[in-house]
């Protein structure tokens, strides 16, 4: 998928300088939608001991990371990923995301997720796919009404978001109703 010269690529180590590089200029933006970080978090070296664990999940068919890279620059602008995937009656997985401040407006969210729902049908063979957002993050409740999310509920103190537990809103999006694959 390639939108306004930023392609969706698969994960790899290789990106860990650039991860750092966006996720240190965007840290203040960031910080009322994440879980604290230690310093480490942001080095090049952070960001690679966190690539080889996800990649380690993926090599385990529970997440699949996808990170925005501009064309030319190389630069990451956003990342993607669908995780806790399970099998068996659950069929289901998770999708989280953010993109880069100056990126903010371009679609590549939306663009984004349709992408990974589409593969978590259809390489996945997931039945539903779900969501979470902080009751108040309008835009990314917007990315997922546009990828036809609806809201199932309200998770009181869901997650521990800058230092304290944050309410979150609850979504899914059914993909199909075939039973699951044995």
């Amino acid at each position: 998928m390639i939108i306004d010269g930023v392609e969706m690529k698969g994960l790899a180590v290789g990106h860990a300088a650039a991860l750092a590089d966006v996720l240190t200029r965007n840290r203040a933006a960031m910080a009322p939608y994440e879980p604290s970080r230690t310093e480490a978090f942001y080095t090049e070296a952070g960001q690679r001991a966190r690539i080889e664990a996800m990649l380690e999940e993926r090599d385990g068919g529970r997440l699949v990371p996808y990170v925005f890279v501009e064309a030319g620059s190389g630069a990451v602008v956003g990342a993607m990923n669908l995780g806790s995937i399970a099998h068996g009656p659950l069929c289901s997985g998770g999708v989280g995301y953010w993109i880069d401040r100056a990126w903010h407006g371009r679609g590549l969210a939306t663009a984004g997720l349709a992408e990974v729902v589409r593969a978590a049908r259809e390489d996945h063979g997931l039945h539903r796919v779900e969501a979470q957002t902080l009751v108040d993050n309008r835009a990314s409740m917007r990315v997922l009404a546009k990828n036809g999310f609806t809201e199932i509920g309200l998770a009181p103190r869901y997650l521990h978001i800058d230092g304290a537990w944050r309410d979150h809103r609850l979504f899914q999006r059914v993909l199909h109703d075939e039973p699951p694959a044995s």
